[in-house]
């Protein structure tokens, strides 16, 4: 496990260019194995969850191809599907939560599909149920292994269904669309989750000769085709990264300019940084100037209660962006209620912002008020261990504002979200080193 180690205090100054979207990348590289034809896919962020699905991909058969930095051409022509019940796969499969999103499109084209219970972020249960159901609507069946936590489904034919979700999960939605693209007849899909992240994969699918309907809404009609055909696609900027910049340049007091965040597709994310009484600049080409901040104060409601921010399916507040927003508020001046709806464990990592000198009560798992210090006591450098990729980014933001050196183990985490995040940071005057 590698670390970082942070000397805090230093201002940055310079142009950030976002990476692709992650959870964009791990959907429309799935979706490669819908078609025989060659895709090419660009802006693909050189980090670790999307290297290793890449890397399981061609290790069932897909050729893959490096074009360019962040650009890839797929053919997904000859599959191994003996290799879906190797112990390599298993092995793989379970230390990847990507994983679960070859399901829909293997299931489409192949009729079978394979997964073990996937790993990724330690942040609370994160189910698996809305796929399931999902595929068992479409006519799938399944097995569950419980000795070694293997999942096996099967469908000889997919047919279109009605179906409403129990809950508008992103990749759940992006599973069962991929499923029934190919599915005999028409799926309408009720409650559906309609991030950017979803739109781009129904519109690259509509490219590759899908018939998906309702693209942005929460009802999505798919007519079943026969086949699909290859297709270019370009993702969208990560707008996580472009989140955590924000934070990072109040926290640091810095100036910064994000280049092409595709401002359009921010939704609520800038105005919410902007209640933290964050100055967020929209330049005439589109680019987001954070500009040195002395002071930034949280907003009240209109009665004088204090601020609450919380999760919510798109369009509202993704809940990967709460943590930053948490650590944020820290150096506020003011107070705000953080309400992580969405998982039991994400707040846990604010023991290590309390012993850096911030003022956060954890209420219960789902809930902590921060009362922001007003830089009147800066926090302090101590040595903690990042949990999952968006606490440990909060951390590594905490330990760049924080008075003297921090060390952040576990980087592995940080690195499977944020490409060359120390590389990139410390080209603006950051101090980060790679232990």
């Amino acid at each position: 496990m590698g670390s970082f180690k942070i000397e805090g205090g230093h201002r940055l100054r310079g142009e950030l260019t976002p990476q692709g979207a992650k959870n964009e990348a791990l959907q429309v590289i799935s979706a490669v194995l819908l078609t025989s034809e060659q895709v090419i896919i660009n802006n693909i962020p050189e980090i670790l969850d999307v290297k290793k699905l890449i890397e399981l991909l061609q290790d069932l058969g897909v050729s893959v191809r490096k074009l360019a930095k962040g650009s890839y051409e797929f053919q997904a022509k000859d599959i191994n599907l003996e290799y879906l019940i190797s112990p390599e796969f298993k092995a793989k499969g379970a230390g990847l939560r990507g994983s679960v999103m070859v399901v829909g499109p293997l299931l489409a084209r192949f009729g079978k599909g394979y997964i073990p219970t996937p790993g990724g972020d330690k942040i609370g249960r994160r189910r698996l149920d809305t796929h399931f159901i999902g595929f068992q609507r479409l006519g799938a069946r399944f097995h569950y292994n419980e000795e070694d936590k293997f999942y096996q489904v099967d469908a000889t034919e997919l047919k279109g269904t009605q179906m409403l979700l129990d809950e508008p999960s992103v990749t759940g939605t992006a599973n069962i669309t991929m499923a029934a693209v190919l599915a005999k007849g028409t799926t309408t899909i009720y409650h559906a989750a309609c991030e950017p992240y979803l739109q781009q994969l129904c519109k690259m699918l509509n490219r590759m000769g899908a018939k998906i309907s309702g693209i942005g809404t929460n009802l999505l009609t798919i007519e079943g085709v026969e086949s699909l055909s290859g297709t270019e696609h370009t993702i969208l900027p990560d707008m996580i990264e472009i989140g955590s910049f924000i934070g990072l340049a109040a926290m640091t007091q810095s100036d910064i300019i994000i280049k092409n965040p595709k401002v359009e597709e921010l939704g609520c994310i800038p105005d919410t940084f902007r209640r933290l009484g964050i100055q967020i600049d929209i330049l005439k080409n589109g680019d987001i100037h954070i500009p040195t901040q002395e002071k930034y104060e949280i907003e009240s409601f209109i009665d004088g209660s204090s601020l609450t921010i919380y999760d919510h399916p798109w369009p509202g507040f993704t809940p990967d962006l709460l943590s930053i927003v948490l650590v944020t508020a820290t150096q506020a001046c003011g107070s705000v209620l953080i309400h992580q709806k969405m998982f039991e464990s994400r707040l846990f990592f604010v023991d290590h912002l309390i012993d850096m000198g911030a003022r956060i009560i954890l209420c219960d798992p789902h809930r902590a008020v921060v009362i922001g210090n007003d830089r009147k006591h800066p926090l302090r450098g101590v040595s903690m261990s990042s949990p999952d990729i968006r606490a440990g980014v909060s951390l590594l933001i905490a330990a760049l504002s924080a008075t003297g050196t921090s060390t952040i183990h576990n980087i592995e985490q940080i690195d499977r979200g944020y490409e060359e995040i120390d590389v990139r940071l410390n080209a603006l005057g950051a101090k980060i080193t790679r232990i």
